[in-house]
């Protein structure tokens, strides 16, 4: 919103070009103008804190000067001091309420600004009925909502204990945009340093290019719990430009970040992208389009589900402001870089005519967490989250309420995957801290996305146990929908995928020239938040005699019918084989020990003949295809527990 102050200096400056100028200000006292000039010489050079001295001394000597106070207003508010400015512009109505009519509501406005809502109610309501107009109504409108709604989130608000990130993170300087891995024991954050540090320690410098820069540096979670000193993040990433407002991919091996003023820029800033190689982050290659555009793209955040990014933007096309977007993976080149498409903007349900930004995906992939001064709000940017729903759209978003937000700008919020802590960064929450600083919190339950576990692990071959890069693939059962397509490190063979707690998932894992691994969680019945999965997985080559167990093979109880979970491995499998197109299968149909060894031998080979006609089904030509039952007699876990007992019934193929 343009403040009127911004017009208002502009015609009070003009004023005093004139000596028939100062005729019109409210003051003859010659030593009063004279500061007066000086201030607006100041503040238009950009020095405000010397504007501020030569305003007072006008006021000094001529206390009943309006403009000086009205000036002092704005600049006060450009400085986000808004208690000053209420003070200064209440002043200014005490000597003449109809100087300025829009003090009024400027004095309201700031009142919210700071935190003080009845008394904004009672400034904005009182321009309301006295000088409000239909071109103003709106915004009038707009600021009473706020202080109405903010008054009401004081009133309720929740109980958070804010817990500093410690001194291995935090430091004199700002530390802000935090990111973590899914397993929380990464930090990635911006640290806003100074180019020169002894003239930062002689004298307080303007938080501006010229003298500071943004880097990024990263902690490790301790055995202790705790994060241990920063460093600076090792490889290609960090240069004597701004690097910031960075998102890492779930398993910490991808980097999205947002850098300005580049030679292979294509707009005003861009988005970056870096992988980590196993010593340090990749040369950060432009996303190009459609993501990066002739404008302003900013302050990514990636899914885990390994191929959706959002994004901030103020193309065309939106709903104005700045929006937020999303694209989508398409492929995947020969360097590891992902290749984006797809390009759609959120939605009325997201964006509004102002500004959105910030945003963070959580690891379930419904829950989006955003800042926006377009949604009800206290004043600022404030924090909001949305559900998915099951038709893909966006809920309209909720405010996380007091004292996640206040009067002033939040942004920057990112959640762990259980859902219950969340990491943002802020300024003014410790006594003697003026910097700002990353805190963590617990997140209030009405506001916790879906919990998300996650298995992560190493993919190596079997026999040599060398590294091998491995495309995953996570699907669920019921439903046969992808949840997550992603890959291992490409250098170490690291791998971390997420599991969304409440589904029943098939777990795939493969390399050209392998087995493809088959992997099955069943997490509808709860599994322990405490317990993540650790799976290092050994491939096989494809050759004679390999085997492998398919873990999402499903037969109905005491049945060789096959159950519908059972298409996405069966298919899987017919994939494997048009891959493999001189490979020959046996497959193996086999039972636990309850029952009678001829029942068993017959289920087994009906089940295994029932796999058969399922593939041939499928285009797999017979004659690269044989069956055969093993009833009791192969087992590979104890009978004696039903652990065992659901080991042994299994389905297995054999490479002839």
């Amino acid at each position: 919103m343009l403040r009127t102050w911004v017009v208002l200096i502009f015609v009070l400056l003009f004023f005093v070009e004139s000596a028939s100028g100062q005729e019109r200000l409210s003051t003859k006292n010659r030593a009063a103008i004279k500061y007066y000039e000086d201030a607006r010489s100041h503040y238009g050079g950009g020095r405000p804190d010397n504007a501020l001295e030569a305003l007072y001394l006008a006021i000094e000597k001529d206390p009943d000067f309006i403009e000086a106070y009205l000036v002092l207003g704005d600049i006060y508010n450009g400085q986000s001091k808004h208690q000053q400015e209420m003070e200064v512009l209440i002043r200014a109505v005490e000597i003449d309420s109809t100087f300025f009519p829009m003090t009024l509501f400027n004095i309201g406005v700031a009142a919210v600004k700071s935190g003080n809502y009845s008394e904004g109610i009672d400034w904005l309501e009182k321009f309301k009925w006295q000088y409000s107009d239909q071109r103003n109504a709106d915004r009038v409108k707009e600021w009473l909502e706020r202080a109405r709604f903010s008054l009401e989130a004081v009133g309720n608000a929740y109980e958070i204990e804010l817990v500093s990130a410690g001194p291995g993170v935090n430091s004199d300087y700002d530390e802000y945009w935090p990111s973590i891995t899914a397993d929380e024991q990464t930090l990635v954050f911006t640290v806003l340093m100074p180019r020169n540090e002894q003239l930062y320690r002689e004298r307080e410098l303007p938080k501006s290019s010229l003298y500071f820069q943004e880097d990024f540096y990263y902690s490790q979670k301790g055995a202790d719990g705790l994060w241990q000193e920063r460093a600076f993040l090792p490889g290609s990433i960090n240069t004597e430009g701004n690097e910031g407002a960075q998102t890492l991919s779930a398993d910490g091996n991808w980097m999205f970040f947002t850098a300005c003023g580049r030679e292979d820029g294509r707009g005003s800033c861009d988005i970056y992208f870096s992988q980590w190689s196993g010593t340090g982050w990749s040369q950060p290659v432009n996303l190009g389009m459609p993501v990066n555009s002739p404008y302003w793209e900013s302050q990514p955040t990636f899914s885990s589900d390994g191929k959706t990014l959002m994004f901030v933007s103020n193309r065309p096309g939106g709903r104005g402001g700045k929006d937020i977007w999303q694209a989508t993976i398409q492929s995947i080149n020969s360097d590891g870089v992902p290749l984006f498409g797809d390009l759609r903007n959120l939605g009325p349900n997201i964006n509004t005519s102002k500004d959105e930004n910030s945003p963070f995906i959580h690891h379930d992939n419904k829950t989006l967490y955003f800042s926006s001064d377009g949604w009800a709000g206290m004043g600022g940017m404030d924090l909001q989250f949305s559900r998915k729903m099951e038709n893909g759209e966006w809920r309209q978003p909720v405010n996380l309420g007091f004292p996640i937000n206040t009067p002033g700008d939040e942004i920057g919020l990112v959640i762990n995957a259980r859902g219950n802590r969340a990491y943002f960064s802020s300024d003014g929450r410790e006594e003697g801290v003026t910097a700002k600083n990353i805190y963590m919190f617990k997140l209030p339950e009405p506001f916790r996305p879906d919990p998300v576990l996650y298995v992560k692990g190493r993919v190596y071959d079997i026999e040599t146990g060398e590294t091998l890069p491995a495309d995953f693939e996570l699907k669920d059962l019921a439903s046969g929908d992808v949840i997550v397509t992603t890959q291992s490190n490409r250098f170490s063979g690291e791998f971390l995928v997420c599991l969304p707690v409440g589904g029943k998932y098939a777990f795939k894992a493969d390399h050209p020239g392998y087995m493809f691994y088959s992997g099955h969680f069943d997490l509808h019945m709860g599994h322990s938040l405490d317990k993540p999965y650790q799976l290092d997985i050994g491939l096989q080559p494809v050759k004679a005699g390999a085997k492998m167990v398919l873990e999402n093979i499903f037969f109905e109880l005491d049945s060789y019918e096959l159950r519908g979970e059972s298409k996405i491995e069966l298919d899987g499998l017919v994939d494997f084989l048009r891959t493999n197109p001189s490979v020959s299968i046996l497959i193996g149909g086999h039972t636990d020990n309850l029952g009678h060894a001829a029942y068993n031998q017959s289920l087994s080979e009906n089940r295994a003949k029932s796999v058969f006609s399922y593939l041939i089904s499928g285009g797999v030509e017979a004659s690269r295809l044989k069956f055969k039952g093993f009833g009791m007699n192969q087992p590979i876990a104890d009978n004696e527990t039903e652990e065992g007992r659901a080991k042994n019934r299994r389905t297995e193929i054999t490479i002839l």
